[in-house]
């Protein structure tokens, strides 16, 4: 069953620092939706509702229906300020989305087969260059996240942008750039081995040194 995101909202009208506290202090949090032709609208959310939604990754890159009084708007996540000490939101950015219009977010990337691969077997450490792609699509086409199989990787072997495999209607905005823009996404290389260096001897030689050293400044004084 795909999964659907509904967020509670209620207008907002007082704005400012002084009143985005008081909000946050009564188990809310301040937003704002924009975009889709429309001005700017500044909501007020309920804290508890965020924090359960932000527990599923679908959510940051899902099309939620944001309900205000009687009507339900579609929108997109497209920023979220935490505080910097505290497991708490401090507001939240929607941007409207339409039907008929491309819209430009990031999409996660899932990497799968990482157990099974031939160079992970033999010892390498897999990389992961990149864990999310700005994409371009259509509302209807946004994927929840885009699957990279690694099954099939050998040591010093590496997956592109264009060895991505995505849905249809879906595209990679970076590779759409042209050449030179077919980005590392992931790749498994040789495990690099620090060689330890035996600092005991030396420092017992210099030990060694210095004792010899101090006795024989203490030879000399004794024959003055």
């Amino acid at each position: 069953m795909a999964i659907s995101f509904e967020l509670n909202a209620e207008p907002r009208s007082d704005t400012g620092k002084g009143a985005s506290r008081r909000l946050r202090r009564a188990g809310k949090v301040p937003a704002i939706m924009y975009g889709g032709g429309k001005d700017p609208e500044s909501l007020t959310l309920s804290h508890n509702e965020i924090i359960r939604n932000l527990e599923h990754e679908a959510f940051y890159s899902h099309i939620l229906t944001i309900k205000v009084g009687g009507s339900e708007t579609q929108a997109i996540l497209r920023d979220l300020q935490r505080h910097p000490s505290k497991p708490s939101v401090q507001h939240m950015d929607l941007q409207r989305v339409s039907a008929t219009e491309k819209l430009k977010t990031h999409a996660p990337l899932h990497f799968i087969g990482e157990d099974t691969a031939p160079g992970v077997k033999a010892g390498g450490l897999v990389s992961h260059d990149l864990t999310e792609v700005l994409i371009e699509c259509l509302p209807k086409n946004l994927p929840e996240y885009i699957e990279i199989d690694i099954s099939g990787l050998e040591i010093g072997d590496a997956l592109h942008l264009s060895d991505l495999k995505v849905p249809e209607g879906v595209t990679l905005l970076e590779l759409a750039r042209g050449e030179g823009h077919d980005l590392a996404v992931v790749s498994i290389h040789v495990k690099r081995v620090v060689e330890e260096v035996e600092e005991a001897p030396a420092a017992e030689g210099e030990a060694e040194a210095a004792a010899e050293g101090g006795e024989e400044a203490g030879d000399g004084e004794k024959s003055d």
